[in-house]
């Protein structure tokens, strides 16, 4: 029985030339050698399985060639290289630094690297997995790797740049092995199926080649798996089985009945991905991916950033055709949340579903409502968000619709509500101008002609249940506030302490005011305004409460204050001060 010998070291490279995906790095070493100019260290990095010891052997292979080609390629044919061939050269020495790692394995290299060479020019130490040194011994190592002898040259390996001390990379060249690419991967893997015998699928290798990830050792290792399962014939549908990978066709058929909206579709194909047995959360990520190559596809100045063969190249060309731009946005925003709240759900099947739902819902067409049906605006809004998840704000009433109300007190002094503060003159709608229902939106937003944006309220002010009402007090409404500024803080830190910048208080009627003082954080609290009239409403067990918003500091009015107004200003809240400047005879500086 012959012995097996894996891909891997069977088609290991031998010369910079068959290195696979790093050409950057193997042309600037061949020109190092070429115009004689070798650092005494190098530190190769990158991920697993992309050519750093590979590419350390024929660097210490080629530099104690006798008869270099041309092509700065060892001759294969001198006492060093057939020596290295046969693993029996004095001249080129590893060590693995996983398992020696100590003060005393570095010394014992040390006085190693004092004898010169006896066949060659060079001798070389390849140190793979050097991040594994300890502390010690990389001190120990520090003094020989920054002054060498001459024919010393050291090449280290590994995987962790990160865990390597400052002053051992401040004497190394440093190359930095970057991940093989799908299409280099996948002519490597035809390469070699043709040497072996092998027939394969294009895309059978490019699920080889998804799958290593980046890592060439990695996919051939897969290719001798499944050849050992398959026998000399290779195909798309056999490999995508048993590797267990989810067949990309499922993302082009699941997306496709996403844009047209067809939600049974949608729901059938996930649950035959989840009776395969596959995970919830990877189809998820599996189904962004493909939204994400989709948007690539868009435009072709980007197509190259796909990864992919030419044939699934196509089929994601040919599906970005239909869909729109904001489709994948919006889409790859929900799958991002999805993914975010999906291990603190408890049923997460349904959480998944109803992310498939919101996506289903986004090339939706809405209907628009014309004057005629305001007063069917709160049923539409509850229609709107059964269908889509998402609450249609209320319609702007015209301006020709508004009849300008007369000034007067919005309710009498010996009203509810008014138990801190006597009532202001405010105006208020006329009487029956707007219907008893109750919007998702506790305001409805007019635009005057000449006046700024006025609050009017949806329910009738002189109704029996707004004046028998439950009384407000101030010391209720400050704690509810601040229950909701902390219930806020969770997500918006900003916005709580914008909230707790200054307390609220009580207006006319039902009001409650909260003075900012500048446009931006009016804006930021109008943001969530309706939530938190809503959180009041339900605390204090009153659902005519209002909220205004006022400025009291408009940034873009500010102007220099005088000392003497600076001064009036701080004595006003502490007389303290009078005091104090009377004692010092101190003036402002004017």
């Amino acid at each position: 029985m012959e012995n097996f010998i894996v891909s891997a070291r069977k088609y290991r490279p031998a010369t910079f030339d068959s290195v696979v995906g790093q050409g950057n790095i193997t042309t600037t070493l061949k020109n190092a050698i070429r115009n004689k100019q070798l650092a005494q260290a190098f530190l190769f990095t990158g991920p697993r399985g992309v050519g750093k010891t590979t590419c350390a052997r024929i660097l210490a292979k080629t530099i104690n060639c006798m008869n270099l080609a041309e092509n700065i390629e060892p001759c294969e044919q001198c006492e060093s290289c057939v020596s290295f061939n046969k693993n029996a050269s004095f001249n080129i020495h590893e060590l693995d630094a996983a398992s020696n790692n100590s003060v005393e394995d570095i010394r014992n290299l040390v006085d190693q690297v004092r004898i010169p060479p006896q066949v060659g020019r060079y001798k070389v130490y390849i140190i793979d997995e050097v991040h594994m040194l300890s502390s010690s011994a990389f001190n120990a190592f520090l003094k020989t790797l920054e002054e060498p002898p001459e024919y010393a040259k050291f090449i280290l390996a590994t995987t962790e740049k990160h865990k390597i001390i400052p002053t051992i990379l401040s004497r190394c060249q440093i190359y930095d092995f970057r991940r093989i690419n799908i299409p280099d991967t996948i002519l490597h893997l035809k390469y070699v199926a043709e040497r072996e015998g092998v027939t394969t699928e294009e895309m059978a290798l490019n699920v080889i080649a998804q799958k290593a990830d980046g890592a060439l050792r990695d996919a051939l290792s897969i290719f001798d798996q499944l050849v050992s399962f398959a026998g000399k014939n290779l195909s798309y549908e056999l490999v995508r089985q048993n590797l267990n990978v989810l067949d990309f066709e499922y993302f082009i058929n699941i997306t496709a009945s996403l844009v047209n909206n067809n939600i049974s579709k949608a729901l059938l194909l996930f649950n035959e991905i989840i009776e395969s047995g596959f995970d919830g959360q990877h189809f998820m990520m599996g189904l962004g991916d493909h939204l994400r190559n989709i948007l690539v596809c868009k435009d072709p100045s980007t197509i190259r950033l796909l990864e992919v063969g030419d044939t699934i190249r196509e089929a994601y060309q040919k599906q970005a055709a239909g869909c729109p731009v904001d489709f994948l946005l919006k889409a790859l925003d929900a799958i991002q949340k999805t993914d975010f709240t999906y291990k603190s759900s408890n049923n997460k099947r349904l959480h998944l579903e109803i992310a498939l739902l919101q996506m289903a819902a986004i090339t939706q067409p809405r209907q628009t409502k014309t004057e005629n049906q305001q007063t069917l605006l709160v049923d539409e809004n509850k229609k709107t968000e059964l269908s889509t998840g998402i609450a249609e704000k209320p319609a702007i009433l015209p301006v020709s619709n508004i009849v300008k109300p007369e000034i007067k007190p919005a309710v009498p002094e010996n009203k509810p509500g008014f138990e801190q503060q006597a009532p202001k003159p405010a105006p208020s709608p006329a009487k029956g101008l707007f219907p008893r229902t109750i919007s998702i939106k506790p305001e409805v937003i007019v635009k005057p002609v000449e006046e700024k944006d006025v609050e009017i309220d949806i329910f009738d002010t002189d109704s029996d249940e707004f004046l028998n009402s439950k009384s407000l007090k101030v010391e209720d409404v400050e704690e509810a506030w601040k229950e909701f500024a902390e219930k806020i803080a969770q997500g918006q830190p900003n916005l709580m302490s914008t909230l707790l910048s200054s307390k609220p208080y009580l207006g006319d009627g039902f009001e409650v005011k909260f003075e900012v003082k500048n446009s931006l954080q009016e804006k930021e609290i109008d943001l969530v305004k309706g939530e938190m009239a809503l959180f009041l409403r339900e605390r204090l067990n009153n659902r005519f409460i209002r909220i205004k918003i006022e400025i009291i500091l408009d940034v873009e009015n500010v102007r220099p204050y005088r000392p003497e107004e600076i001064f009036k200003h701080m004595a006003e809240k502490n007389p303290a001060i009078i005091k104090l400047r009377q004692r010092f005879g101190l003036e402002p500086d004017y």
